[in-house]
């Protein structure tokens, strides 16, 4: 007897027959804007553009599901970055986005190679790009989220969606934000992973789908599994059909993937195997017309719509929820299943069969539904539910430029940080609300004790401090929802995911915050990724490495930073300070935060040292115009910290740490009877975008400081010296093509005293001294 697919119990509702014509005209415009980016645009450069008909076509039924059935305005959805052509069909579909953009993938000024919240002309939630990045942005999403309503109850709710591919579960960072102990209180986040069982070039052999249930269980989470549609279902359900169920669930990835490029009478051999239980499973599946067993193979719980809607529906929003929705790369394409599918297109010929499939045609791809037809009612439906009444945005609490206290004594400029920060509550409270540092685990030895113990720690809910009464406890662990210190666990990827989405909330919630990462400066390279894509998405905030450099001298190579300065001259979108002293650690501080949460704004990223340092040997002015001038030079990038009386025969520039070696070999240089000035670089970067000004390459840069800090008049052989590579300040030489020698750190440090490190790596005061005799 022949079985078709309606009488296997495939009964379908009208509102399902109307999403399945949707979910397949989103899957065509998704498929027509690749194909029209690679095969229809000119391109005049013969370059590959590129695109994922494949990967996007893997979750079109899901997507479909989550925006015409089951999102509300108050959600949030980070979508895997190969999938960005689904989301520009379904904005289109929903009336946000225009037509004129559909034919522009991968065009300058058009639609992106991967969804961008900054670039992309349509709604786009959250960036992604950078694999395990976009993933795990919603977790830190809803934790910024309800940070801002503890403030003022003005970021709404709703759920945060992570629409995962299953081999960027790879990703360290996604475990990395799985297992923090403060996620699994975040019942908003929803993350669903695609699990089509194919990476870039291959079949994933070995995904223990079991094993990947067991770690989201034993973070935490809810687990829930869509594996097969309803049509698997009833069959299993059928005498014999436990058979076909164990088959297809002990089979291995490749057998199934290879499955899935067969014919019926193909299948029909291939399918039952060569097990003891091939010969029934053969006569189960012979009474199945080919329709039905083409059809049963492929349907996985990831492409039915009910099964999907089912899953949907079990979310505890107590806790945070995965679900595997199994799918198939390339679902419904002429490239479904083949191992080598990622980037393939789809052939002219291909691509015209599927437009006869779904009722489009090639000439025209771009059509919408009309108004009147059920699929236009249900997209102006989903359109009409998921629009968001654009809030009216805070401006951020003026910040003071100045705090008006001079720094005296010995201190440094790690310690300036929590100082600072506690000045500010006193002289601008409304700004300091507004601040919110992150620690991975190091806020107390980074100087942050006595701010936590101002402002409290963060939590959801209020804890006790079970050490609150114990007279020896210096650091009070005050945990409660107004506190305003985030501790995360030992994971730099973790702090500045956080921080790049507190940094968002201005133009997501409307609502700006201020918010600073402390971590081990050594360290900013691992985290550098997700901070520098944290930028890209639009997120504001402050980094800070401390303790910075081989100053850390008994800390020895593992902790001691050499290229971080590189990184603050490099990275677009941030601004890099260096501060010698506290004053200039306030000074920098204070307008770094100035700059954000607010459009133009950008971030900071600091660098400071645990090297205690004279703050006598800063000579701030005492006057109150002199001292607004020498702030705003600090600020730009550069003071002037010592003038020879006459011409100098050397410029000695440095930064950081090493300025007290530069004013200690000065003197002595002096005694030698060579005059010299001492430079204060507070900024490299700042300073390199001025050069490039003057020159007429910058973008709207100002380029006073070069003549406030490096007159032409006083142009000398230079000498420059940091606590870092020394290419940082190699380019100062050729603002006057003066001869340069150019002092720093280029190899892995070594444990010992100050004075011995120093001398290891030639930057102490004999060193400066030396090179600059023989400049002079």
């Amino acid at each position: 007897m022949t079985v078709t697919a309606a009488e296997a119990g495939i009964a379908h509702q009208d509102r399902s027959a109307v999403l399945r014509e949707v979910e397949q005209r989103v899957l065509w415009l998704a498929t027509a804007i690749v194909d029209h980016a690679n095969r229809v645009r000119p391109n005049a450069s013969g370059l590959k553009v590129g695109g994922h008909q494949a990967s996007s076509a893997s979750m079109a039924t899901i997507m479909t599901a989550l925006w015409f059935e089951h999102l509300t305005p108050a959600d949030r959805v980070s979508v895997k970055p190969h999938a960005s052509p689904l989301l520009h069909a379904i904005n289109y579909l929903l009336g946000e986005l225009d037509e004129r953009y559909l034919s522009t993938l991968r065009a300058f000024g058009g639609l992106q190679s991967y969804p961008s919240r900054v670039k992309d002309p349509d709604p786009v939630d959250y960036s992604t790009g950078s694999v395990g990045i976009g993933a795990t942005a919603p977790i830190w999403g809803a934790l910024a989220r309800r940070y801002v309503n503890g403030l003022d109850a003005s970021a709404g709710t709703g759920r945060q969606y992570s629409l995962v591919g299953d081999a960027e579960l790879d990703e360290g960072a996604c475990w990395e934000a799985i297992l923090d102990p403060m996620v699994a209180g975040l019942g908003e986040v929803c993350w669903i992973v695609d699990l089509n069982r194919q990476s870039l070039d291959r079949v994933v052999p070995h995904l223990a789908a079991t094993r990947l249930r067991q770690m989201f269980e034993a973070a935490g989470w809810q687990v829930l599994t869509a594996k097969y549609g309803r049509l698997l279902g009833e069959l299993f359900a059928r005498p014999g059909g436990e058979g076909l169920r164990h088959r297809l669930d002990t089979m291995s990835n490749a057998e199934f993937q290879r499955l899935l490029r067969c014919g019926p009478s193909q299948l029909r051999e291939r399918l039952p195997g060569d097990g003891p239980g091939a010969p029934a499973l053969r006569e189960f599946l012979a009474p199945l017309d080919d329709a039905t067993l083409l059809a049963a193979v492929r349907n996985l719980g990831g492409h039915d719509l009910r099964t999907l809607g089912d899953t949907l529906a079990a979310i505890d929003d107590g806790r945070p929820t995965v679900v595997f929705a199994y799918t198939i790369k390339g679902y419904g394409l002429a490239t479904e299943g083949h191992p080598q599918n990622h980037s393939s297109m789809l052939t002219a010929t291909q691509l015209g069969q599927l437009a006869e499939r779904v009722g489009m045609s090639v000439d025209a791809p771009w059509a919408r539904f009309p108004a009147a037809s059920a699929p236009g009612r249900l997209c102006a439906e989903a359109a009409r539910r998921l629009r968001r009444s654009p809030g009216a945005g805070a401006a951020p609490p003026p910040v003071p430029a100045d705090l008006g206290r001079t720094p005296a004594g010995t201190a440094s400029t790690q310690a300036g940080l929590g100082r600072a920060l506690l000045d500010l509550t006193r002289q601008a409270p409304d700004a300091a609300r507004r601040v919110v540092t992150v620690a991975p685990d190091v806020a107390s030895s980074t100087n942050l004790g006595g701010w936590i113990n101002k402002v409290g720690v963060w939590s959801a809910d209020a804890r006790p401090d079970w050490f609150d009464d114990d007279p020896e406890t210096i650091l009070h662990w005050r945990e409660r929802p107004s506190g305003q210190h985030v501790e995360l666990g030992i994971a730099e990827v973790n702090l500045v995911g956080l921080l790049g989405e507190l940094g968002a909330t201005w133009s997501r919630w409307g609502r700006p915050l201020l918010p600073i990462g402390v971590l081990y400066d050594p360290f900013v390279e691992r985290a550098l990724e997700p901070w520098s894509f944290g930028i890209y998405a639009g997120g504001q905030s402050i980094l800070v490495g401390t303790p910075s450099g081989v100053s850390l001298a008994p800390e020895g190579g593992a902790h001691q930073s050499i290229k971080t300065p590189s990184i603050g001259v490099e990275q677009p979108g941030c601004v890099s300070y260096e501060p010698a002293f506290a004053i200039d650690l306030e000074w920098t501080l204070l307008a770094s935060l100035g700059r954000l949460g607010r459009p133009g704004g950008g971030s900071a990223y600091l660098r400071l040292s645990s090297r205690p340092v004279d703050q006598g040997l800063a000579a701030v002015p005492a006057d109150p115009a002199a001292r607004e001038r020498r702030r705003r030079q600090v600020v730009a990038g550069a003071y002037p910290l010592r003038r020879a009386e006459g011409p100098p025969a050397v410029t000695i520039a440095a930064m950081g740490a090493m300025v007290p070696e530069a004013l200690a070999a000065a003197e002595r240089l002096a005694g030698l009877g060579l005059a010299a000035d001492v430079v204060c670089v507070t900024s490299p970067g700042l300073l390199f975008e001025a050069v490039q000004a003057r020159a007429g390459l910058g973008g709207g840069a100002e380029d006073w400081v070069l003549d406030a800090a490096f007159p032409a008049g006083r142009a000398a052989p230079l000498v420059t010296v940091l606590d870092g590579h020394p290419h940082t300040l190699a380019f100062l030489a050729g603002l006057h093509r003066v001869p340069g020698r150019h002092l720093g750190v280029t190899r892995f440090g070594q444990s010992g005293d100050l004075e011995d490190v120093y001398r290891y790596h030639g930057i102490d005061t004999d060193s400066i001294v030396r090179v600059a005799l023989d400049l002079g």
